[in-house]
């Protein structure tokens, strides 16, 4: 098995649980040769590592495998592009760069041979990406519902569980290093839209650009709705879905979801992650693991490192082998909506209301609607006063 020469990109919470996961592991014979960092600053790792040169890890022709660790999607996509031309396998963790360029970057290993792997992009220590390439190589698969994002979920477990509001719970999150300064790309669904992107291409074999996605977060949660739910027994989660219909159409979504205590997920808190997997014939599978934290991430970014030694590659048989699924918003969901001016509830077309309430601060309606009138209005739903959730 050829020594693995592993050029790094990136120093941050997971480039230094590699860093340090890597120096505990004696499963691969492998070792960080340098290590490209933005900023000076001190640090735990020899100094003759860093270098702050882009170009001197791709053109070191003795480093074999790049792993790109760094939060830039278009330097990322640059990097890996980059190594992945000059004949490095490359490992890489940026779920917005990847949902933006993996048609391209699928061509690219195609044409060079080399081999591209993230299941670390995914869903931090669950190796969902290559259980859906491996295990679930078949045409069975029904949908995916998962919580895809650790910071969303730690926000909303000191919610309901300890009593919190929002911005206590996102501070104490932000300290523990779960979630960003800045930290809208987890809470307002993108994390989990990029991730739910990628599984997507593996489970069904269908590249959906982010932009059809409909997407909601979760910061605008009020005290009013988590009441709601916890009158009903529910919790609410940040969900991401892709679910087929029966004329072989694929509908995504990522949004608040108010969960019943007999789902998987109902019980899935902190910063875990949770998978349900369902299938014909074989109906659900649950799969669970830390969603974020410096060690979880780092060791599956180990695994895609070791997955290299022994020259793994994706096979995209979903794109290969089955007859690809269309795309399609055409799919009917039961929504509360929780809102407080006339003209915000004009802006949606239920199908039917199923229930309604109007108060002197707050107002709900509970009520069908179409997944296609909810992304005709996505580009102004961030700025509204406004909380919605699936039920």
């Amino acid at each position: 098995m050829k020594k693995l020469n592993i050029g790094l990109y990136g120093l941050g919470v997971v480039g230094q649980g590699l860093y340090e996961v890597l120096q505990n592991s004696k499963t691969v014979d492998a070792e960080i040769a340098s290590i490209c960092v933005k900023q000076e600053k001190e640090r735990t790792v020899g100094e003759s590592l860093i270098t702050r040169d882009q170009r001197k890890i791709i053109e070191n022709d003795d480093i074999n495998i790049v792993v790109e660790l760094i939060d830039d999607a278009e330097d990322a996509y640059r990097i890996v592009k980059e190594a992945l031309l000059v004949g490095k396998n490359v490992v890489s963790g940026n779920k917005k760069m990847l949902a933006a360029h993996l048609e391209e970057l699928i061509g690219i290993q195609k044409e060079t041979g080399r081999s591209l792997l993230y299941d670390a992009s995914a869903c931090g220590s669950i190796p969902i990406i290559r259980n859906l390439e491996e295990y679930y190589d078949n045409d069975l698969l029904l949908s995916i519902t998962g919580i895809l994002n650790g910071s969303s979920n730690y926000i909303l477990t000191k919610i309901f569980r300890d009593g919190q509001d929002y911005q206590a719970a996102l501070k104490e999150a932000q300290e523990l290093g779960f979630a960003e300064s800045n930290p809208a790309f987890d809470v307002n669904g993108n994390d989990s839209l990029f991730k739910l992107v990628i599984i997507t291409l593996h489970a069904f074999g269908l590249l959906v650009n982010p932009d059809d996605i409909f997407r909601f977060g979760i910061s605008n949660i009020s005290g009013f709705d988590v009441r709601f739910a916890k009158e009903k027994g529910l919790k609410i989660k940040l969900v991401a879905k892709v679910t087929k219909t029966e004329d072989n159409r694929l509908a995504l979504y990522v949004a608040p979801q108010f969960v019943q205590p007999d789902k998987y997920i109902y019980n899935v808190e902190d910063e875990y992650n949770g998978v349900v997997i369902k299938g014909a014939y074989y109906d659900k599978q649950f799969m669970f693991g830390k969603g974020a934290g410096a060690y979880p991430t780092g060791s599956a970014v180990l695994s895609d490192i070791t997955a290299l030694s022994h020259n793994y590659k994706y096979e995209y048989k979903k794109l290969k082998y089955f007859k690809k699924p269309t795309f399609s918003n055409d799919l009917v969901l039961k929504i509360y909506l929780r809102y407080q001016r006339e003209e915000d509830l004009e802006l949606f077309h239920f199908e039917e209301i199923l229930e309604q309430y109007s108060g002197t601060e707050n107002r709900f309606v509970v009520g069908n609607m179409k997944l296609s009138n909810l992304l005709a209005i996505k580009e102004v739903l961030d700025e509204l006063p406004v909380f919605l959730g699936v039920i």
